[in-house]
């Protein structure tokens, strides 16, 4: 479904800049990734970095054009990496064995410090984002990564059950999600043997993320030009950050990106909403 959204993309919009298209071998497996460096980069600097998981049935070029995050970068000085899951799918234990499925999680660890061995990396400035299955990736990064990730942000993509049942809570991260309620791709009140609705995820990474009882959440309800509603509800203390941004007539999409989805059952895109800039000041405040 998102990949008709990436055709259109490519048919009706000019291609800006591209990374360089990569692999490493892990576990006897050929793995491919883009990495994309800024416009100023410099072997001298060292530089934050997010990986940015593609959707079910997309690639990572897709993924890239799609989100534009190559222009934020160059913007804003960060480095992104966009790895290619195995048959376009990333393993988060819904539709595949968590266990016994695509080692995904040892995929991203070990390209991780390859791109450490390649690039000066600020290391407590290391970032996952994903949509729809790479979101739900997330999670799992979330859950297993903690001590090589400093924050996720899942768009459209609420926890896989699979994720929650095999979670043990160590070394916590921050956690930001973005749901549209007109989302009938990954509904925002979740799915039965599948995944949590959207403020039960907020809940699950709540009680996980923080111990101490007294902290009370912040809670923004905000209208749009068009006068719809965009809600942030917030959670945080000196070192996480936990934010659930619902969007009223949101879809299956990334707000902020081009809507060439006239004609495709994934629901509007937010213009109200610049997710990549949002995102990385939710990441730099780390």
């Amino acid at each position: 479904m998102i990949k008709n959204i990436i055709f259109l993309l490519l048919v009706c919009k000019p291609i800006f800049v591209f990374g360089q298209t990569k692999s490493i071998l892990v576990n006897g497996v050929n793995r491919k990734y883009i990495i994309y460096t800024p416009k100023d980069y410099s072997v001298d600097k060292s530089y934050p970095v997010v990986f940015n998981f593609h959707g079910g049935g997309m690639t990572p070029a897709e993924q890239m054009l799609y989100t534009g995050m190559n222009r934020t970068a160059d913007r804003h000085g960060f480095i992104v990496v966009y790895p290619k899951g195995v048959n376009e799918d990333w393993n988060v234990g819904y539709g595949m064995s968590y266990k016994d499925g695509t080692d995904d999680i040892g995929f991203v660890d070990s390209l991780l410090s390859h791109i450490e061995k390649e690039h000066n990396i600020i290391k407590n400035k290391v970032f996952a984002t994903g949509l729809s299955r790479g979101g739900f990736f997330c999670h799992r990064i979330a859950s297993e990564l903690p001590h090589r990730f400093s924050a996720i942000a899942s768009i459209g993509a609420n926890l896989p059950d699979s994720v929650a049942y095999h979670h043990k809570p160590e070394n916590p991260i921050s956690v930001l999600m973005v749901n549209g309620k007109a989302d009938q791709i990954v509904k925002y009140d979740g799915k039965k043997g599948g995944y949590f609705s959207a403020l039960d995820t907020y809940s699950f990474w709540k009680t996980n993320l923080f111990t101490i009882e007294k902290i009370k959440p912040l809670y923004t309800d905000r209208k749009t030009e068009n006068g719809k509603s965009i809600t942030i509800l917030e959670t945080k203390n000196t070192d996480r950050i936990l934010t659930l941004i619902t969007i009223e007539d949101g879809g299956h999409t990334w707000p902020g990106a081009d809507d060439f989805n006239i004609g495709l059952p994934i629901g509007p895109t937010s213009k109200e909403l610049d997710i990549n800039e949002y995102m990385w000041n939710f990441f730099n405040q780390k």
